[in-house]
């Protein structure tokens, strides 16, 4: 069949392969190209079929249309230009390159050394030149027709005071949970199966988190040591799934689960990496970006372009200060948002969006005014992690709204205190508040901070309670890898024990450390199998282990744990006081109604002295919620944070309130039983007690 681009071509705006019913638009972004081709290759893209020059330019976009053609046409580009490293330009036309707005991936990466533009091994390096063709050994775009009938399915748009997130990785999730069809494991069918479904609205769930499910590749030294990228932190298809989360080959499936989720009430939100590509530094390969046009798409070193310049630490990053490749990190994101129907997202390495140019970090850079003026992003879900390796990366509290940030200073000061270091109280009192040091200016709200125990990255929650060091020798780098300062405790055993005392202790910590989080202002972020006491053996940085290290271990799934960690999202849920969207002050106003205030265990106010008493390892803290029509308070709870030894606590009168009902203690056997409550009243070594007003419901 021959084929040739039509007379009738016309510019669509769009980039990237455009059904339209009776053929296909091709449209790539290239400011230095000479020459653009598309190659065009059988269904199971071993054959090259066609190369046609794209015949359109305009504003450095080169683009052809195909009549005749369609869904299911596997395809890539070659890229002519000059290829001049010492000046940033590495064209190839020798590489296949995958189109950046490619909306799915056929075939595997297969590591080789035609996949990089220089001849490995040459004494000049990447200033030599490879003339071998990579197109046998790399991953070809599909055309794609987006129709999917979503049968009414809308945007959940959930206030952030009524959010829960639990992050999750799609394998991790899966692999060995006893319910999913072992066909469905590590899929997205099966993240939306029922066993799945069912447990995460019975823990009370509202958001998931997703690890990266856009096109992402195994580095080559991985493979090398029969391992693979597990988390997906090594981008190259910004608009695809990733294949080895479908169960076929279809990315309906993709829409399927949200669309299930959505069924459900839960809300998605992708973890997504726009700071940097899986090509690497400039010794890496050329797979895309480098080879369309290195110099737009990356930014390079100022004083020597031949390099790269890194702020992530993988090699590169992708310079979205050009307004074409800010262009198309916004077009993903509105693609995930109208096409995919995703709630939002989770951005990797945020502070290096933030950075234009070579610059310091700017909160008011180009990435977040476009973001805030988008009328389809600003209304979704917006979650920063507000670090880079670059200088001035850490940004904790630094960004605009309506991001919201992971807070990494609440997981180490909630895991110190209950280690039981001495001066944390007013630490504690901070992430109890939502830490209001870092993130009340520019009329942010208590909901700006993402509250987290543990994450993908460093210990599980049993794994922080278990051990006292890091065990990464899985990952074949002589356990140099991970952070060593994990703020763990073994609590008398390294790693998994017959002790009954010792698993009795962190049985406890762990109660009390979830309790924290969702007795805290802002919001909560459950790592995925926290709350069946899943473990790694002490690996950190599991980013490797797509295995039994990194999967979630269901066994503790009918153990007391997860019931606990049930009864208390249902305690938050019931009590607004837990969830309010502006700062609290602890002032009196009208009718004296004071929405906060301290206490130590004699019932006295914390004073300046209380603060500063390093010894103190016991915290009472009262909060309140708006004001009925009578001028009492619509909702209050008082809380008792007690990492030291049994105390007697005395319960305070606070706003007409003088008789209390223990209603939660994670020291006793049964942690939610209900209580009468004298005042003073124990509160047991190591625990967290609240109580809510005599008479009262409990919700």
């Amino acid at each position: 069949m021959s084929l040739s681009f039509s007379e009738l071509d016309f510019l669509k705006p769009e980039l990237g392969a455009e059904y339209t019913g009776a053929g296909t638009h091709f449209a790539v972004f290239s400011a230095h190209a000479e020459k653009v081709e598309l190659c065009l290759f059988s269904s199971d893209g071993t054959e090259e079929t066609a190369r046609l020059a794209l015949p359109k330019r305009e504003g450095d976009i080169w683009s052809g249309y195909i009549a005749g053609i369609g869904p299911g046409t596997v395809y890539g580009y070659r890229v002519h230009g000059p290829y001049d490293p010492k000046t940033g330009h590495r064209f190839n036309p020798h590489k296949l390159l995958l189109d950046p707005y490619a909306k799915q991936t056929t075939g595997k990466l297969l590591w080789d050394d035609a996949l990089f533009g220089y001849r490995i091994g040459a004494r000049n390096n990447d200033l030599s030149f490879d003339d071998r063709d990579s197109a046998p050994f790399m991953v070809k775009g599909v055309v794609q027709d987006p129709a999917f009938d979503w049968d009414g399915d809308k945007a959940i748009r959930r206030p952030w005071t009524q959010t829960i997130i639990y992050e999750a990785h799609i394998r991790g999730m899966t692999m060995t949970h006893p319910g999913v069809p072992e066909k469905l494991r590590g899929t997205f069918l099966g993240m939306c199966s029922d066993p799945i479904i069912e447990h995460l609205t019975k823990l009370g769930i509202s958001a998931v988190e997703l690890l990266p499910i856009q096109y992402f590749v195994d580095d080559r030294y991985l493979l090398d040591r029969n391992l693979r990228n597990y988390w997906g932190y090594q981008p190259l298809g910004y608009f695809a799934p990733q294949p080895r989360y479908m169960a076929g080959r279809d990315i309906t499936e993709f829409k399927t689960m949200v669309k299930r989720f959505h069924a459900a009430g839960i809300e998605v939100i992708m973890d997504v990496v726009y700071n940097h590509t899986a090509e690497g530094s400039e010794r890496g390969p050329t797979l895309s970006f480098r080879g369309l046009d290195n110099l737009s798409y990356y930014r390079l070193s100022p004083e020597n372009p031949r390099h790269t310049f890194d702020t992530t630490g993988t090699g590169n990053t992708l310079n979205v200060a050009h307004p074409m490749v800010l262009r198309m990190v916004l077009d993903s994101l509105r693609y995930w948002v109208g096409v995919m129907h995703i709630d939002g997202f989770r951005f990797d390495l945020a502070s290096t969006l933030g950075r234009a140019r070579h610059v310091a970090f700017d909160r008011e850079g180009g990435f977040f005014d476009a973001i805030r003026q988008d009328p389809i992003l600003a209304g979704v879900k917006l979650i920063a992690e507000p670090w880079d390796v670059g200088d001035g990366g850490y940004q904790v509290g630094g960004f605009p709204p309506p991001f919201r940030e992971w807070n990494d200073k609440y997981r180490d000061n909630v895991r110190r205190f209950w280690k039981g270091e001495g001066g944390l109280v007013p630490k504690l009192a901070q992430r109890l508040t939502g830490s209001a040091v870092q993130f009340n200016h520019s009329d942010r709200g208590a909901t700006s901070s993402i509250n987290l125990l543990s994450a993908h990255d460093g210990f599980t929650l049993m794994d922080t309670v278990s051990f006292n060091d890091k065990h990464n020798e899985a990952n074949g780098e002589d356990n140099r890898d991970g952070h060593s300062d994990n703020h763990s405790d073994n609590m008398g055993a390294e790693g998994l024990t017959d002790n009954d005392g010792i698993n009795a202790a962190r049985a406890r910590r762990r109660r009390n450390m979830i309790a924290t989080l969702l007795l805290s202002q802002g919001i909560p972020m459950l790592l995925g199998g926290d709350e069946v006491g899943s473990s790694q053996g002490g690996n950190n940085n599991a980013y490797c282990q797509d295995n039994e290290i990194g999967w979630i271990d269901w066994q503790g799934l009918d153990d007391s744990f997860p019931g606990f960690c049930r009864d208390t999202v249902a305690f938050r849920k019931a009590h607004p006081a837990l969830c309010q969207e502006r700062f609290l002050t602890g002032e009196g106003g009208e009718d004296d109604f004071v929405d906060i205030a301290w206490y130590r265990p004699d019932g006295s106010h914390m004073s300046d002295d209380s603060w500063n008493e390093g010894e103190l390892r016991v915290l009472g803290v009262y909060l309140a919620r708006g004001s009925a029509s009578d001028g009492a308070p619509a909702d209050q709870i008082f809380m008792v944070f007690n990492a030291g030894g049994d105390c007697q606590f005395t319960l305070p009168d606070m706003n007409n309130t003088r008789t209390w009902q223990r209603v939660m203690d994670t020291g006793a056997e049964e942690a939610m039983a209900i209580h009468e409550a004298d005042s003073p009243t124990m509160v047991y070594a190591a625990s967290v007690a609240v109580f809510a007003p005599q008479g009262e419901p409990v919700k």
